[in-house]
């Protein structure tokens, strides 16, 4: 089975996404299909042997759809970067402007009529209540011929959309929205059409002073506007996408045979080194080879200070050089770099779908055939009840107006809407905010969730020895202990060596020569600095020199998770330091504030359950289970979900892929160049566990979002259709007026997604 994600053309409203969806379920070789109103991309898992994208295509074509298949970089002779310049990353946002662009000429060509015609309708209206005089017989004969015209240019030119999904359900039997509009709008128009061209033959039969060419300009140019701003908003959701490929270096400065030489970044090759100069984005991802600068990474990370970088350090591509130069070899270019992997990710979480939806499309799916019956229903009850009442004429009249009405006010765009406007909005700030969500289910299920699990190494601490306290009980200077220590620890290997090395060159010491520098297995080691000799390990090694020492000290710090790093010369110790994997500073603060959120919080550690304990009370994490191994932390989420608990696990995406593919939600700490995308439905960038608390509001403030929306949408259409049918003619003499339906309608749909755009100003 291959999955691919296409683009679909030709989509105008929400019910088209289950009229291609069940169009694609019937092809033989299809297994799923996920069509998306809110990003108009159908995401289709087929068996190739049995079909293909073009003749997926075909299917679709005679119902005024197509999917956009590229051809692909091997079809044109092209490598894979070749390929991807040549796609143009940013193309289909260019086509939507130009659509956006058509729809506004349109729409602004129609705006005049529908005012004039709803000045002539307005000034009707009044003359009947004797507010404004009648007009006299010369205008009205003007108007009487000027609005077919007006009219017959708003349907057939800018209502054409909706004149096609008429002709489509006549043809192939499948409604959409525009169905309702165009059968609405035709039979306004071909109603008063009748009546101008036959008026004295139809005298005596019906009513041939009201005529509806108001009505069907007005209408669709009310629902032509909204369908205008519905889709200028749609442009304002995806903007995030906009933001990250907007990042992209076009150029890179690398140098070939000796020289600098400015080259796109899609030539760029592997191996290659790239000089980057202050104030330049970085183009693609490498390890700096010399130099040294501050890099900021806040639009990947979302840590706002820029990170310090040296040689033999990450970078990584779109990020931005702020000061001094440096050289780097290119690791991953292309679709590899991080930024690719990001833009992907976000696209395809876009695209998907949450279960929330599936009410939405479920309801979206029979509402159209069901709104007909409505419409044809009340036409039928007002000819035949109304008639009796009212006589033929005026029932006919009001029939016509009560169908108008509802085929108009019962369009579900705001219902198809509700849910891709907010999810895009949601994952697009997730995004900057360096949250990135695999899948609009993960968005939803992260609401619910009330215990975070969390890995010890990596997520609650930095992941790497440190050294934390220094000891010093000579009359040596702290600077001038950490230098002899840092000295004899440079030529160990061992990752606390590393630790007291990086502490000293941080604080910028100088190191000394050593001599006779000798190492002493699963102890220590031994040199001589200035004619001194020093020793430098653990208990046993001091033990073995027969140097008297206070153990209880040593063994506090150890059950802390503290590693003891032992100085001495011959006959007495001069201190030591403590190296241990160091707390994150944020760690502190996201414990407390998923207590907020009134979540569990339970750490899970391979550890030892002294230290484990003591690092957990520090932080204020609630459970702590120690010496677990990867297939007991699998264990412990189970027995968690079994209790009834809505689990999240949070751990480094490697080891933790068990756990993480268990839990509810699995949240991958990514350090913000090797991001665990894979094994995990979120990743936080930069390892920010505070980002976790900020993913769970995010999730909240989403799900808050759609609910109103979806609330909305129903409510407008509950309330709605029974008045456009005339359900309360009979007790208040209300009846819905078709150009009023056709505002509500236009602004419920403009209003839903405004309402989702309110997401990107909520604070996390």
């Amino acid at each position: 089975m291959r999955t691919q994600t296409y683009k679909v053309n030709g989509m105008h409203c929400a019910s088209c996404s289950s009229v291609i969806e069940k169009t694609f379920k019937k092809v033989d070789g299809v297994q799923s299909v996920e069509v998306n109103y809110g990003t108009e991309k159908a995401k289709v898992s087929f068996d190739p042997s049995k079909t293909n994208p073009h003749a997926l295509s075909k299917h679709i074509e005679p119902l005024g759809y197509s999917l956009e298949v590229p051809a692909t970089a091997e079809e044109m002779g092209m490598s894979e970067s070749e390929h991807a310049a040549h796609l143009g990353l940013n193309q289909s946002k260019r086509e939507k402007l130009a659509e956006v662009r058509d729809m506004k000429t349109k729409v602004f060509s129609a705006i005049p009529l529908a005012i004039f015609a709803a000045i002539v309708m307005g000034w009707d209206i009044l003359a009947q209540y004797g507010i404004v005089p009648e007009m006299n017989y010369v205008v009205k004969e003007f108007f009487h011929h000027l609005l077919p015209l007006m009219a017959t240019y708003t349907l057939f030119v800018v209502g054409k959309p909706y004149l096609f999904g008429f002709y489509r359900f006549l043809r192939y039997g499948k409604a959409n929205m525009d169905t309702l509009i165009g059968i609405g709008t035709v039979a306004a128009f071909l109603y008063s059409f009748a009546v101008t061209a036959f008026e004295e033959t139809l005298r005596p039969f019906i009513n041939v002073d009201y005529q509806y060419y108001d009505v069907t300009i007005v209408v669709i140019t009310f629902i032509a506007l909204g369908k205008y701003l519905e889709a200028r908003s749609k442009i304002k959701t995806g903007d995030a996408i906009e933001k990250l490929l907007n990042l992209q270096a076009k150029t890179a400065l690398v140098i070939r045979d000796g020289k600098e030489v400015e080259i796109s970044v899609n030539d760029v090759k592997h191996g290659d080194l790239i000089i980057v100069k202050p104030g330049a984005k970085i183009p693609v991802d490498g390890v700096i080879t010399e130099g040294n600068s501050f890099v900021d990474e806040s639009m990947v990370t979302g840590e706002p200070m820029p990170a310090q970088k040296k040689t033999g350090d990450i970078v990584v591509s779109g990020t931005i050089n702020a000061s001094g130069s440096f050289t780097f070899k290119a690791t991953k270019i292309g679709s590899e770099t991080l930024l690719a992997q990001i833009i992907k990710m976000v696209e395809d979480a876009q695209g998907s779908k949450a279960p929330i939806q599936a009410l939405a499309d479920k309801i979206s799916s029979v509402f159209v055939p069901i709104v007909l019956v409505i419409a044809f229903l009340s036409l039928s009850a007002w000819l035949i009840v109304g008639s009796q009442y009212l006589g033929f004429s005026q029932a006919l009249s009001f029939g016509l107006v009560s169908f108008v009405g509802i085929l108009v006010i019962a369009c579900p765009c705001a219902l198809g809407l509700a849910t891709p406007t907010a999810i895009i909005v949601g994952v697009g700030k997730g995004a900057k905010e360096g949250i990135l969500i695999k899948d609009a289910a993960t968005l939803e299920k992260l609401h619910k969730v009330d215990t975070v699990i969390v890995d010890k190494t990596g997520t609650i601490t930095i992941g790497k020895p440190t050294l934390v306290d220094i000891q010093n009980q000579s009359s040596l200077k702290n600077e001038e202990l950490i230098s002899i220590l840092a000295s004899l620890e440079k030529k160990s290997e061992h990752p606390i060596a590393h630790a007291i090395v990086n502490y000293a060159q941080e604080k910028r010491m100088s190191l000394f020569e050593i001599s006779d520098f000798e190492g002493i297995k699963g102890k220590g080691l031994k040199g001589v600095i200035k004619d001194t000799e020093y020793f430098v390990g653990n208990a046993k090694l001091i033990s073995d020199l027969g140097i008297a020492f206070d153990t209880a000290q040593l063994d506090e710090f150890t059950s802390q998770g503290k590693t003891p790093v032992i100085l001495a010369t011959k006959d007495r110790i001069l201190g030591f330091v403590m190296v241990a994997d160091e707390i994150k500073a944020e760690s502190v603060q996201a414990v407390k504030n998923l207590h907020f959120l009134g979540i569990k919080v339970v750490m899970l550690t391979g550890d030892d359950e002294k230290a484990a304990k003591y690092i957990a009370s520090l932080v204020g994490i609630d459970d702590v289970v120690a010496h677990v191994l990867p297939e007991d932390k699998l264990k412990k989420i189970q027995e968690l979900q079994a209790q009834g608990r809505i689990v999240a696990m949070a751990g480094d995406g490697v080891n933790d892929a068990p756990a993480l593919a268990q839990a509810d939600v699995g949240i991958a700490m990514g350090t913000g160049t090797d991001v665990a995308i894979e094994s995990a439905s979120i990743t936080l960038l930069g390892g920010d566990i505070s980002k976790l608390t900020k993913a769970i509001k995010l999730s909240k403030i989403t799900m808050r979002g759609i609910k109103q929306n979806l609330f909305w949408a129903f409510i407008y259409n509950i309330v709605g259709i029974p008045l456009a049918a005339g359900a309360l003619y009979p007790f208040f003499g209300w009846l819905l007026n078709p150009v009023f339906a056709g505002f509500a309608m236009a602004m419920s749909s403009a209003s839903v997604v405004s309402n989702s755009l309110r997401i990107k100003s909520k604070k996390l």
